[in-house]
């Protein structure tokens, strides 16, 4: 396996600042940086000693979806020649999943991570009591490779960019939840910015762009991965067997912290991408050049951690807009790190703050409901005119969900 970085803190300081006092445990760039331990070689901390693995090692589940629909998925591998990758140079290179409402039930259940990923990121912490697999054989609820349903009219496809060092299919829960309910979903890997990373040539990447920490660039760089993606999809040469069921003038875009970013970049650049949500990350100079009239939420943590470009960006937005703080949430409670760390009795690696940077106070399994919730009533709402007393109450239907006072 090639060696891997152990780079340093994935946003600088002046992303964040603190609404009240910080925890005297936090340090600079603690919270993204803790985000990695489970997620990527890139941003491995130390920090106490694993627990001793039990003699038959834990599985962890995804929780069910709640659509009607059994969910397939498949992985594609995209080269785009004709655009060099800012960070090592050569061809950019994405691997992306889709998942996708599917035929049947029928067919091989979907692994989680790759078993070179799961052997990577379970190394970089220091996990060797683990078996190397244990990330790759978290149960999810997907089929391998089946069949999609039939449409007439065609599906909305939702775009997913994960954070900074993420490896995509963290984000698993959220993309079977809304696939269960009739969108196509594409979660993306953006070479070198996510990781650790499995090529088809054997290639296990980490994140060059972490070091970088390049944050708005390369959340440009990530509007430019989606542009791409979109002409791979439902372009002239479609690089998917089953293309055709997307509907091209319907698409969605969520991201976690720097995907969030790449968010509202993407929102700015890409005229296909009609609605967003941001899961918790900064908005950087290049957003806050122009207003913005395409409908964007922002969800936002409850630990008083204020990311740059918020209260900037809110008079930006003279569309559909929303501002939500989860009661009792961290960074990450809406992808299926934190769910899945806790399901292996893995929670005491992190230090008890940095854990609450993460996930707040909030019932894991209970907050990252919240995130699908809202993700499917904004998608149904903006991309396929549905109407949702979510959005128009949120904290009617979900008292967690609060409404932010923009002031």
């Amino acid at each position: 396996m090639p060696h891997l970085r152990r780079d340093a803190d994935p946003l600088p300081r002046a992303a964040r600042t603190r609404r009240r006092k910080a925890p005297s445990r936090l340090r600079t760039g603690a919270v993204l940086a803790a985000a990695l331990v489970l997620a990527s070689p890139a941003g491995a901390l130390a920090g106490p000693a694993a627990p001793p693995a039990p003699s038959e090692a834990p599985r962890a589940s995804l929780p069910a979806p709640t659509g009607e629909r059994p969910v397939g998925r498949t992985t594609l591998h995209l080269v785009d020649e004709g655009r060099e990758d800012i960070w090592v140079g050569g061809p950019r290179e994405l691997m992306a999943t889709l998942w996708y409402p599917a035929r049947s039930d029928a067919g091989r259940r979907a692994p989680y991570m790759t078993e070179a990923e799961s052997a990577a990121t379970l190394e970089a912490r220091g996990l060797t009591g683990l078996p190397a697999d244990t990330l790759h054989r978290v149960r999810t609820h997907s089929r391998l490779d089946v069949a999609p349903a039939r449409t007439g009219d065609g599906l909305p496809l939702v775009v997913l960019s994960p954070g900074a060092g993420h490896n995509r299919i963290w984000f698993s829960s959220l993309a079977e939840e809304l696939a269960s309910h009739g969108f196509v979903v594409a979660a993306v890997d953006h070479a070198h910015e996510s990781a650790p990373v499995e090529y088809p040539h054997g290639l296990v990447t980490g994140c060059a762009g972490c070091a970088a920490g390049e944050w708005a660039r390369g959340a440009v760089n990530r509007a430019g991965d989606v542009s791409f993606l979109l002409d791979r999809l439902t372009g002239p040469d479609p690089a998917w067997r089953w293309s055709h069921v997307i509907d091209a003038s319907r698409v969605g875009m969520a991201g976690h912290s720097w995907g969030g970013s790449a968010t509202a970049e993407t929102l700015r650049l890409e005229e296909r991408v009609d609605a967003g949500i941001n899961l918790d990350g900064p908005y950087y100079a290049t957003a806050l050049e122009e207003d913005l009239d395409k409908p964007l939420a922002l969800l936002g943590n409850d630990r008083g951690i204020a990311w740059e470009g918020h209260e900037e960006m809110w008079p930006r937005l003279t569309g559909w807009r929303q501002w939500i703080r989860i009661t009792g949430s961290g960074h990450s409670n809406g992808i299926d790190q934190g769910l899945v760390t806790e399901q292996l009795g893995l929670r005491d690696i992190y230090p008890p703050e940095e854990w609450r940077d993460l996930y707040g106070d909030i019932p894991i399994g209970h907050g990252l409901d919240l995130v699908r919730a809202y993700g499917l009533a904004f998608f149904d709402h903006h991309l396929r005119g549905g109407d949702q007393p979510l959005l128009d109450d949120p904290e009617g239907v979900h008292p967690e969900l609060v409404v932010v006072d923009p002031g």
